[in-house]
């Protein structure tokens, strides 16, 4: 049956937006999506179309225009809820250029919210990172209850980002459910959509495709003095469609939520933070070794010093998720590289 529910993603043409839109689009949502196309292409919205049989509002904008914003509210007065995604994701580019991160990930997030509170809209998923954990100090797996502090202003920009929404729960009434994941990867099982960023990847699986495309010469590692069994860094590598899920998941969460509270005497706003990851790390050497396997295709590769903002191993408890989200994930990272081994061979 049709849900009532209209739902704003930002970012939708993107890596986790377009995956979760397809989720939330075959779920039978009414879409509304807002994409600047600096780091998308136009292409993904006709495969999400065919996905989901329906073509939803496209608004080619970028959320650091208040204007922008107003004008999408005030022609969709039925819009309920946000799913934002709408973040410049590059550690390595914020270092090079923080102002530019600080300007599209704190401010458009502020003009997000703005606009969301002046139209009375108070119900929004936030994709949110790993980076926020004090990973330098902490001992992994981290949990949601531990310290957060940032080495780098990607994950500044994000921590930041939390902040401003613990603020919109605790005085502006909102519901705010928070998922905090490291590396999302590859494909949805149709092979309609992907990762597929313009310029030169700086996630590891998006680098080791152009690599058996032959579309870059060799994959660049940071190797051989991380504490780590090989000497590679180890991260927690999640399905993206288990990210997607999850996000279906949490705005399910505050639905059940709302009904609760409606019936309190005194109701509270959610604010709830969520690790979604598989809790199994692969190093990169790993990664290499199984893309290898699975794609038949030599990933030929370089070594280079580590830089200051990386760390051994980035892997996070996903409990609190199981027990309350009922999510966990379900795919592999041996699935994840058998989806994308398709798009290898085209």
């Amino acid at each position: 049956m049709k849900q009532t529910q209209k739902i704003l993603i930002t970012w939708w043409l993107g890596y986790i937006g377009s995956h979760a839109s397809v989720v939330f689009g075959q779920a039978w949502y009414d879409l509304i999506i807002v994409d600047n196309l600096s780091n998308s292409h136009m292409w993904v919205l006709d495969s999400i179309t065919n996905l989901i049989s329906k073509q939803p509002q496209f608004y080619e904008i970028d959320i650091r225009t208040p204007n922008a914003l107003e004008k999408i509210f005030q022609e969709n007065t039925d819009i309920d809820w946000v799913i934002h995604f709408a973040a410049k994701k590059s550690v390595w580019e914020s270092c090079q250029d923080p102002f530019l991160y600080y300007e599209n990930n704190i401010q458009g997030t502020i003009n997000l919210l703005q606009t969301m509170n002046n139209h009375n809209v108070k119900n929004i998923v936030f994709s949110s990172s790993a980076t926020v954990y004090d990973s330098l100090k902490l001992i992994p797996p981290f949990s949601e209850s531990d310290r957060t502090n940032t080495n780098n202003p990607y994950g500044t920009t994000k921590l930041t980002m939390e902040y401003l929404l613990k603020d919109m729960s605790s005085h502006k009434n909102f519901n705010c459910v928070l998922l905090r994941y490291f590396n999302p990867v590859w494909a949805h099982p149709s092979n309609l959509i992907w990762e597929t960023p313009k310029w030169i990847p700086s996630n590891l699986v998006p680098f080791i495709y152009k690599v058996a495309k032959w579309e870059i010469e060799k994959l660049n590692i940071r190797w051989n003095d991380y504490k780590t069994d090989d000497g590679t860094w180890v991260r927690d590598y999640i399905h993206v469609m288990d990210v997607a899920e999850a996000h279906l998941a949490s705005y399910k969460h505050i639905l059940d939520y709302i009904q609760f509270q409606n019936m309190a005497e005194n109701p509270l706003w959610l604010y709830d933070i969520f690790n979604i990851w598989t809790w199994n790390g692969k190093s990169v050497k790993e990664i290499i070794e199984i893309s290898q396997k699975i794609t038949e295709k030599d990933i030929p590769y370089e070594v280079s010093p580590r830089r200051p903002w990386d760390v051994d191993v980035s892997i996070a408890n996903p409990l609190k998720a199981k027990q309350i989200l009922w999510r966990e994930s379900t795919r592999s990272i041996f699935q994840a590289i058998e989806d994308w081994r398709n798009f290898v061979n085209k």
